[in-house]
């Protein structure tokens, strides 16, 4: 199975140009099974004027991004693991949905410990998903949960083959990479962590996506590109 990692610069309020640029990033190949794009990049995470205010882009799982996150994963036939401001009701989510190589919804995870600047987010009300592909055992996590996630979620790590770990980091110095080399050994699995890159914003944390084996071997990807690994 192939692992894709997009890194995607910081972004405001462009959706459709992010979803064709991940489209063309996906064109250029090499093909795929599944791919993984950052916390929050679609819509953007923070402006360039420090708004961390998203909810005026919450859509629906029927909403435009997620019509276009189906059609491209049936264009590149791979799980497509993208991010959504989710609206359900009252609610509004900081998500990741899973669509599947015939464009279908395969799961939605909503962040369960949105971080301390996110106060437009509602925290999840459920565990992260444990999906099955090519064999292997699959799980998330966003961003902040990272610091909950023994706690929350340890038989469902030990369980996992593969934690799927976007992320928007903001963190100086940037201690990412220690604590998911501690985590991928602990419980003997693969760590995807697709983060964003410096684009209208720039702010310690971007950069420095990586996948961790379980013996925490860090592969990382260049800024704002992409990386490829072979499980």
């Amino acid at each position: 199975m192939r692992l894709t990692i997009l890194e995607l610069p910081a972004t405001w309020g462009t959706p459709a140009r992010v979803l064709d640029e991940v489209d063309a990033r996906l064109a250029a190949g090499p093909a795929t099974d599944l791919v993984v794009l950052p916390e929050a990049s679609i819509a953007g995470y923070v402006s360039p004027a420090g708004d961390f205010d998203v909810a005026r882009f919450a859509e629906s799982l029927t909403g435009p991004t997620a019509r276009r996150c189906g059609e491209l994963a049936r264009a590149h036939h791979a799980l497509l693991v993208a991010p959504l401001v989710l609206r359900e009701d009252a609610a509004i989510y900081n998500a990741m949905a899973g669509f599947d190589p015939r464009g279908e919804l395969a799961f939605v995870y909503r962040k369960r410990h949105p971080w301390i600047p996110e106060t437009w987010a509602t925290p999840g009300p459920q565990p992260a998903p444990l999906i099955t592909l090519h064999g292997r055992q699959i799980t998330i996590a966003i961003c902040y949960d990272l610091h909950f996630l023994v706690d929350d979620s340890a038989d469902l790590l030990a369980a996992a083959d593969l934690l799927l770990f976007p992320s928007a980091w903001v963190e100086d110095p940037d201690y990412r990479a220690a604590r998911l080399v501690r985590l991928a050994r602990r419980f003997d699995l693969v760590i995807a962590n697709a983060n964003w890159a410096p684009g209208v914003v720039e702010i310690a944390g971007q950069g420095g996506s990586c996948v961790v084996d379980p013996t925490g071997v860090v592969a990382r990807a260049p800024l704002a590109g992409r990386l490829d690994v072979e499980l």
